[in-house]
């Protein structure tokens, strides 16, 4: 959220908000939280030479999608483009 605040896409009251609501949620089960999964590294490694010169993508979406898969995600939410095409054409279904 740090850098959306910086580029004045969220007040540091909106962020605060948005931490706080995530925290009831965790407190509501509804957020958990996971270790990094063993070979997501691996994976993204892969990803980013299999997809990064056609997607350009950044090294933390393609870890996201790579923990998506190794946790085996039923679906993958984002609302970033590229981060989307590549878990598409990583087999993920995205909303």
């Amino acid at each position: 959220m740090g850098q959306h605040i910086f580029r004045g896409e969220l007040s540091p009251s909106e962020a605060q908000r948005m931490n706080a609501r995530r925290e009831e949620h965790a407190l509501a089960g509804r957020w958990i939280s996971l270790p990094m999964p063993e070979d997501a590294f691996e994976r993204c490694a892969d990803f980013a030479r299999r997809y990064g010169p056609k997607f350009g993508m950044r090294t933390l979406d393609t870890l996201h999608v790579a923990c998506a898969l190794e946790l085996k995600a039923e679906r993958f939410w984002t609302f970033d483009e590229r981060q989307a095409k590549l878990a598409k054409a990583v087999g993920l279904k995205t909303s």
